[in-house]
């Protein structure tokens, strides 16, 4: 059973509860009802915060294993610019950016669970965060213009956030942690991003791309 049909379960079982409150309430039954009524509130509250936690993992992906979460793409337009174009890996969905720099970064946020969370069908989760540009040098890094993107939306509770802050309210949360690769950007160069329960993995796919780590320094 996933969280939302969880929610939902209680959801339901908190409806009934109160229905129930209401109908020894009306037979003037006051202590069962409120009792009753109480139960049907705290129900309900705890279908609300999982069904927050639900839509937010949903934000998320299920990693079981190294998988292939995005191909990347690089056309230079210029010195030091380029678009990037990124297909997301399986959705299929294409972005494309202008990134300013010499190397390309890609940033994902990853939730892992307990083992008996993961025996519950918990499996660590992956989301894209967000791609930047990255000069090579240092100066250009703190002066240059930089250019990001974000690669994620963020509906429902915000368990990443929520973790962080109250790590004793989620004890199912074994860590969070963000991961980033970055690699030099060429033209033509094409790229694979994966991601294991390390973080994200990336690499070249094509001449232009081995042509620019060999040069990459």
């Amino acid at each position: 059973m996933d969280l939302s049909s969880l929610a939902i379960g209680l959801g339901a079982l908190g409806l009934l509860l109160l229905l129930l409150a209401l109908r020894r309430l009306w037979q003037a039954r006051l202590l069962a009802g409120t009792s009753i009524a109480c139960l049907g509130l705290a129900s309900a509250a705890a279908a609300a915060l999982l069904f927050g936690i639900a839509s937010n993992l949903h934000t998320y992906a299920r990693l079981t294993h190294e998988q292939r979460v995005a191909e990347l793409v690089f056309k230079a337009e210029g010195p030091q610019l380029y678009t990037a174009t990124l297909i997301r890996v399986p959705r299929g969905d294409v972005h494309r950016f202008v990134l300013a720099g010499d190397e390309w970064q890609l940033d994902a946020r990853v939730l892992k669970w307990r083992g008996w969370a993961n025996v519950l069908g918990l499996d660590a989760r992956y989301r894209l965060e967000r791609m930047s540009g990255r000069y090579r040098d240092l100066e250009q890094e703190r002066h240059a213009a930089h250019t990001v993107f974000s690669l994620s939306d963020n509906p429902g509770l915000d368990l990443w956030t929520f973790a962080i802050e109250h790590p004793g309210w989620l004890p199912f949360v074994d860590a969070v942690y963000g991961s980033a690769t970055y690699l030099p950007m060429a033209d033509g160069a094409r790229f694979r991003v994966s991601v294991a329960q390390s973080g994200l993995l990336a690499r070249p796919t094509n001449a232009a791309a081995e042509a620019a780590l060999r040069d990459w320094h």
